[in-house]
Order: structure tokens, then C-alpha cells, then sequence
């Protein structure tokens, strides 16, 4: 089998003789053109603490791949730092970057024809990016996560990122004064690696280690740790093996992979952002995935991590107790995962995992099944009029099972922020924020200020927040997000009014607006669409070619909604 099946048509092809000349220019000589051509890509770039030492994890894995006789092309793509956007309207481009990352992926392997890739992911939105990109091009693939950051320290008081947005409350509350909220601040991130909870970046490298994409174990690995170094020296010969045996991503990214995947995030307490993203990656892979799945997938399984940011521990804390193999060997032993599904390493997830012990009974981080942390999943999709084409919630149990109170709206997160800052959202509100969605936003924001600034103003056990925009792997509480139809479509979210009654029913899967049908139809002939916020530019484009959230705000499907824009 020829394992340069791509790269042959410039390397072995006389009618393009410029670029084999380019490509000699560029240091191969004519005993390389018939090697294989693997892009290494990371997302690297200066500035923000889960992408600066990418570039370096990339150059290793060069090394790498070169020393087991493949060539490797080392390139960039961008990222979006999502702690550094959040709250501000840098937000916005933080999804739209999965979709900038996956076409830029697919452009150049496909444009260059790469046989095989390597991809190096940090910050949140790297991670399905570069999936994504690899099951639409369906050649050999290797996903390496860059790893998680280290905890900082202030006061003797363990940190990490969202500990900034809950201080930012509790500043605004009177409770903090300026030099702690500083100290934490300065304290908060010691250096590279991404965002240390089970938020979105570590949630997605660990679902992306369930579907059989990485290494076994390695979505623990802390940044700069001597594991992620190994890691990065064994990916050439797991790719040269990948070429050897041409496992595809389509042969790994199978249904079973995808449901191991959602039991794994689930176990975890993981981000809802997991749904959007894998709803896009099984899209790309040509598999059906529907939101009910991830509510069957949650109904039957528990919630077994007491991890951030709903729980006490970090992503270093799993590494130390013995990673995301442990979590899965446990798994695999209650059948709670197929361990027949492919994988990286040519081999099956049961076959991965055949040495991998269990975690005691008494570890009190990942609980035993007889001692769940909530007998059911914490992300829970829920339907009713306000959200008819679904809405995701996330409960862990902590905040009870349903919610029902008076609505207080907000057309942006801002002006939600400014009338928490004036004391005006009180115990007993539905906060309501919208026009935040894929097309609304445009680019369905987080809200992790906003439930960041409920938490730390004390009012996190007594209210709820809904949105049709998105929700940080860092925040907790009773929110619900993804709320579909949006407001920009003239969903029901636009017609809500201040004081309308609102009900979350978790256990039922209900989120209802208690407002009789025939006001709402008069509140809707009332209803103007809103012309887009931004009229050109990578937004604008965004608006017009996404998909709504109940699909996975994909961008490449005839089937899209009509938007007039």
C-alpha cells in the first residue's frame, strides 16, 4: 500500500515541476519525495497561557516524525483565548475560531496534500477545530493536547482562572477588598497549559481521548510535565503505524466512540460546550448525533468527578490520583464503556486499557457507581415553548432539580452585570439573557461572567440564568444555555417580559414560560427582527452560514436555516 498516497501527486508527478522545486527549496531532497508528509499544525501563539508553549510541543513532534522516516511540515493556526474574552465583546470570535481552525487545517493539508496529521490544541475551541478538520480530510490523525496549567496560590488559598471572574463578584459585593481581588489576580495563572478545572479545554481533551483521537491517558498530562514531553516523542511512530495500518479517523470516529465519549464527559461533570462540539465533530465525521442522545447518554449514567467548577478538584488533582486511563479502565469494568472501539494506537480501547488499574472505593475524587455524586448526568437537555428545539442545562444536583421564578431581561450580558452591580437582580429571578446566540451575538458568547458575578455576589443557590448564547466549562450554578430558537429567529426567549413567570424542570426535561399562547402570538406580531450587529467581516460571515445550537452551530450544511441578515 502506498503510504504517500497524497503527497505523490506533487512528489512523483513530472507535469509539476514547480513544486517539486518549491518543495526542494524548502530542504527535501529527491530521496524524501517518497516519503510520507505529515502537517504537524499547533494552535500557538504568544499571549495567552494555553497556547504559548505550543509551538515548542510542535517542533518536538517534528523531531519526532522525522526520526521515523516521515517528513514533517510544521505550521500555525490561530486560537481565541477564551479567559482573556470573556465578558468583553472579544467573546464573539471564540466560537467562530472552531471553524476558523477547522478550515484552516483542512485548507493547507488539503491544498498541500499532507498524507497524514499531527495537531497540537490548547485553548477550548483548538480541540474540536482541529477534529473537526481531521474527520472532514479522513487521513491518518494524531490530536496532542497541550495539557493543563498548573494551580496558583494566594493566601494559601488554591486557584485557577474562574477564581478571578468569582472575585470580580465578590469585589462588586463589597466582600473583597482591592488588594485581595488583585492578589488573586496576580496569583491566579503560574504559567502555560490551559485552564486547570473540568472546564472546556481539559472536558474536550478528555473527550477527545474517549473517542480514540489520543494517546491513552495523555488528557491529563500537565503542560511542560515529562509525561507531555513523551507523549510528543512517541506521536511519529503512532502515525508512522496509523500510515502502516491507514486507520482514519472515520474508522475510529465511529457511533460507539462518540457514545464512550459522552459517557466519559458526563462521569466528569464536563462542559456543555461538549455538546455543541461533538454534535460538530459527528457531523464532520458523517455520523448522526442528535441532542437526545446526550440526554439518553445523562439519564443513564452518573455524575462520578468532584471536579471544578462545580466540585473541589483540578485536572493536576486527576493526574495525580492517576489520570483520565484510570477513569476510563473504571468505566470499561461497569460496561459503562465499548471497549471495542478503535483507536490511535491501532489498537482497541479495551486492548488500550488491558493494564490500567481501577480506582479504589475510598478515592475521594472519582466516587464509586454504588456512590455516585448524582445518579443521573449533570447536562441535561430540556424542551418546552420557551425552547422548542431544545436548550441544554447544567445540573449537578447541587442546585436542586427545578427552579421557577419571575424573568428580569437583559438584552446583553453588560446591562445584566450593571443591574447586579445596582442590586436590582434579587433572590427568586430568572435572569434572562439574550440576543446571545449563534446569529444574535453573533458567535454565541459565553456567560461566564455573568454566573461568575452571581456566584461571587452570593446570589449562586437563589436564582437562575437562561440564554441563548453559551456557557463557560467554568461556570455552575442553575443555568441553562443554548436556548433554540434563539432571539435573533424570533424564538420565544425574545418575547419575554419582566416578571413573566418561568419554570426549569430538570427532572422532567421542561423549561416553560408560564405566558397563556394567545398573548404570546400578539407579543410576537409586535416582534422586529434585529438586522445583524455586524454588517462584514469573519462575524458577519459567521451569521449567515451558522447552523442553530441544537445542531452544533455547524457552518457547512445545505440544510441551514434561512437568515436575513
Amino acid at each position: 500500500m502506498k503510504l504517500n498516497r497524497y503527497s505523490a501527486l506533487y512528489t512523483e508527478n513530472d507535469e509539476l515541476p514547480a513544486a517539486q522545486a518549491m518543495l526542494i527549496g524548502a530542504g527535501l531532497h529527491r530521496e524524501d519525495f517518497g516519503k510520507p508528509q505529515i502537517g504537524i499544525g499547533t494552535s500557538g501563539y504568544d499571549g495567552n497561557t494555553c497556547n504559548m508553549h505550543l509551538r515548542e510541543l510542535g517542533d518536538r513532534i517534528r523531531s519526532s516524525v522525522q526520526q521515523n522516516g516521515l517528513v514533517g511540515w510544521r505550521f500555525d493556526t490561530i486560537g481565541v483565548s477564551d479567559g482573556i474574552t470573556n465578558g468583553s465583546p472579544g467573546m464573539r470570535y471564540s466560537l467562530v475560531s472552531r471553524e476558523i481552525i477547522a478550515d484552516s487545517i483542512e485548507t493547507i493539508a488539503g491544498a498541500h496534500g499532507y498524507d497524514g496529521i499531527v495537531f497540537v490544541a490548547g485553548c477550548d475551541k483548538n480541540l474540536p477545530g482541529a477534529l473537526i478538520a481531521m474527520a472532514r480530510l479522513n487521513r491518518p490523525s494524531l490530536l496532542v493536547y497541550g495539557g493543563s496549567i498548573r494551580s496558583g496560590n494566594f493566601n494559601g488559598k488554591k486557584l485557577d482562572i474562574v477564581s478571578c471572574f468569582e472575585a470580580f463578584g465578590k469585589k462588586m459585593k463589597g466582600a473583597m477588598d482591592e488588594k485581595e481581588y488583585r492578589g488573586v489576580i496576580d496569583h491566579a495563572c503560574p504559567g502555560a497549559g490551559a485552564c486547570g478545572g473540568m472546564y472546556t479545554a481539559n472536558t474536550m481533551a478528555s473527550a477527545a481521548e474517549a473517542l480514540g483521537m489520543m494517546l491513552p491517558g495523555t488528557a491529563a498530562f500537565p503542560a511542560l510535565s515529562e509525561e507531555k514531553m513523551q507523549e510528543c516523542d512517541a506521536a511519529g511512530a503512532y502515525l508512522d503505524n496509523l500510515l502502516g495500518k491507514n486507520i482514519c479517523p472515520r474508522d475510529i470516529l465511529t457511533p460507539a466512540a462518540f457514545r464512550n465519549a459522552m459517557v466519559v464527559v458526563t462521569v466528569l461533570g464536563g462542559s456543555t460546550n461538549a455538546v455543541l462540539h461533538l454534535l460538530a465533530v459527528a457531523h464532520a465525521a458523517g455520523v448522526k448525533l442528535v441532542l437526545d442522545d446526550f440526554e439518553k447518554i445523562s439519564q443513564a449514567t452518573p455524575l462520578l468527578a468532584d471536579m471544578k467548577p462545580s466540585g473541589k478538584y483540578l485536572m493536576e488533582d486527576l493526574h495525580h490520583a492517576g489520570g483520565t486511563a484510570v477513569v476510563m479502565k473504571t468505566l470499561l469494568d461497569k460496561d459503562l464503556l465499548d471497549g471495542t472501539a478503535m483507536t490511535v494506537t491501532g489498537k482497541t480501547l479495551a486492548e488500550n486499557l488491558e493494564h490500567v488499574r481501577v480506582f479504589g472505593n475510598d478515592e475521594d475524587l472519582f466516587r464509586p457507581l454504588d456512590r455516585p455524586l448524582h445518579a443521573t448526568g449533570h447536562i441535561r437537555v430540556l424542551r418546552g415553548n420557551l425552547a422548542p428545539k431544545g436548550a441544554v442545562a447544567k445540573i449537578t444536583g447541587k442546585e436542586g432539580e427545578s427552579f421557577s421564578g419571575e424573568a428580569i431581561v437583559f438584552d446583553s450580558e453588560v446591562s445584566m452585570c450593571e443591574s447586579l452591580r445596582q442590586g436590582e437582580i434579587r433572590k427568586g429571578h430568572v435572569i434572562v439573557i439574550r440576543y446571545a446566540g449563534p446569529k444574535g451575538g453573533p458567535g454565541m458568547p459565553e456567560m461566564l461572567k455573568p454566573t461568575s458575578a452571581v456566584i461571587g455576589a452570593g446570589l449562586g443557590p437563589d436564582v437562575a440564568l437562561i440564554t441563548d448564547g453559551r456557557f463557560s466549562g467554568g461556570s455552575h450554578g442553575f443555568v441553562v444555555g443554548h436556548i433554540s430558537p434563539e432571539a435573533f429567529d424570533g424564538g420565544a426567549i425574545a418575547l419575554v417580559h419582566n416578571g413573566d413567570r418561568i419554570t426549569i424542570d430538570a427532572g422532567m426535561g421542561e423549561i416553560v414560560l408560564h405566558v397563556d399562547e394567545k398573548i404570546l402570538r400578539e407579543r410576537k406580531k409586535s416582534w422586529a427582527p434585529r438586522k445583524c450587529s455586524v454588517q462584514s467581516g469573519v462575524l458577519f460571515k459567521y451569521a449567515r452560514t451558522v447552523s442553530d445550537a441544537s445542531t452544533g452551530c455547524i457552518t457547512d450544511s445545505e440544510n441551514q436555516d434561512e437568515n436575513t441578515l
